[in-house]
């Protein structure tokens, strides 16, 4: 028998409330919903998985090879939990038993090996309570029961609390909006935000991502506790550690005082995780183990230290495309996409523009003592028809910059980042020699600060052409050895 408790942990959780806590003790799990079938192909992984079951005090009604198997045992014993594999002997596989168990109303938890991006798509879609990845740890397992359990009895009890209505605080947060897919981020906002469930922002540059991830901070139990925003492209590599962990004086050269990392910071509260997806993969291992195991060690440190920190990430990266590249870990991406909420970009929320404009109207009218009345019909269908590459983040400059130049009680011209042809036009150089792709990048950012006088963020900035944020903006110019002397 192979010694589990040797298994590296890579536990996977599919949409699920994750309140990670200690393993409850053998009489806790004696209670209703600990019938357990186990569909396992491979003799000795089921084999194993009874024993730590009944260990545990799990009743195992049986174990099944195949889907065939499987249906017969339900039929005659009716599990309350099915932990199932992908991959079984005959011609049916553990997702399609999966189907049958939806329509049964029996909950299940996969438990499996396979994880290419393919069957991941087709397991996500089956709305499994857990995913478990082989070979695994018998706390990992128990920790995963508990947590679908706690979810499907959330799910199925006619006790739950009714949500009540957070949008009049969520407005004090200049969320601003009025179109369905709005109201729709709203009550997704207002669902997770008092649990401490881990919360993945997806969408494109300018979106605002920031600005629900702070209110989800405000509208949390952990309000009153500290919001530690870490903008993950910003850090260099060889500062990451220090930075998110911490270190104790004398840890390395140049440490001479005790550092106390983000999450140590976030302690008690939420740590908001920008642009996830350009963590190095040494960097999302260390994350990993942190967000798994709950405590951090700083870097020179002797002992770990506990945590208790509440986790929303972010990023305009396709995750599962990075991780099909290699480039993110897909147990980290599991990790924290519990609670995915996709943020639109601004041209698929054509109902929102003019609410938007007028906000940013105000609020530059009183910033630069102005009193502009509003928009020309003719300026707002302009708004409205343009894709706004850089969404609310662009139209924000733009709003600035426009109210700047204005001198009419009404604006009646607008001009966009996209229009500024001098910018582009002037750098076309034909026959240009080729270059590789990076090349071609650097001396591309080095026209546009050239043709911005150097400068890098704001109303013009080099960011706002680049159509990219500026610690991205920063991270390439380090990346390229681009410095003031150059533009």
């Amino acid at each position: 028998r192979v010694n589990s408790d040797l298994y590296p942990i890579r536990v996977f959780l599919l949409l699920s409330n994750f309140h990670k806590k200690k393993v409850k003790s053998k009489t806790n799990f004696m209670q209703k919903g600990n019938k357990i079938l186990i569909v396992e192909d491979e003799f000795i992984v089921a084999n194993d998985l009874k024993m730590i079951l009944r260990k545990q005090g799990y009743e195992v009604v049986g174990i099944a090879s195949s889907v065939a198997q499987a249906t017969a045992i339900i039929e005659n014993k009716r599990p309350d939990w099915v932990l199932l594999d992908i991959i079984l002997k005959g011609t049916e596989t553990g997702i399609d038993l999966a189907n049958e168990l939806n329509k049964a109303h029996i909950p299940f938890l996969f438990i499996s090996a396979n994880t290419n991006q393919g069957i991941l798509e087709a397991v996500k879609e089956t709305r499994p309570y857990g995913f478990l990845t082989k070979p695994f740890r018998e706390k990992d397992l128990f920790i995963m029961l508990e947590i679908a359990k706690e979810r499907f009895n959330t799910e199925h009890s006619d006790m739950a609390p009714p949500v009540k209505p957070m949008t009049d605080k969520l407005s004090q947060e200049e969320i601003i909006g009025k179109s369905q897919v709005f109201s729709d981020i709203l009550s997704q906002v207002e669902l997770v935000a008092p649990t401490d469930t881990s919360v993945l922002l997806l969408g494109e540059s300018g979106t605002g991502k920031e600005k629900i991830a702070r209110s989800l901070h405000q509208l949390s139990l952990r309000h009153q506790q500290p919001l530690i925003v870490v903008n993950c492209a910003a850090i260099p590599l060889s500062l990451i550690e220090s930075e998110l962990f911490g270190h104790e004086k004398g840890a390395f050269t140049g440490a001479q005082n005790r550092r106390i990392g983000k999450f140590e910071l976030a302690d008690g509260g939420t740590i908001f995780l920008d642009e996830i997806g350009e963590l190095p993969l040494e960097a999302q291992t260390k994350l990993l183990r942190v967000l798994q195991e709950r405590e951090i060690d700083r870097v020179g440190g002797d002992m770990p230290v506990k945590i208790n920190v509440r986790i929303i990430a972010a990023t305009n990266r396709n995750l599962e495309q990075e991780v099909a590249m290699g480039r993110f870990r897909l147990d980290l991406y599991y990790r924290l996409n519990i609670f995915p909420i996709a943020i639109p970009p601004l041209r698929e929320r054509a109902e929102d523009i003019e609410v938007l404009a007028y906000h940013f109207l105000k609020i530059y009218n009183n910033r630069l003592k102005k009193n502009i009345l509003g928009f020309t019909s003719h300026v707002m269908a302009q708004m409205q028809s343009y894709p706004w590459p850089g969404n609310i983040r662009e139209m924000q400059h733009l709003m600035e910059r426009t109210v700047l130049l204005a001198k009419e009680s009404l604006i009646n011209e607008i001009v966009f980042a996209s229009s500024l042809d001098g910018v582009h036009k002037m750098h076309i150089v034909q026959n240009e020699k080729l270059g590789s792709l990076e090349e071609i990048e650097r001396a591309h950012i080095l026209r546009v600060l050239e043709a911005c006088g150097g400068k890098i963020s704001g109303p013009g900035g080099a960011s706002e052409i680049l159509q990219i944020s500026t610690s991205s903006l920063y991270a390439k110019m380090k990346k390229y050895g681009i410095k003031a002397d150059f533009y």
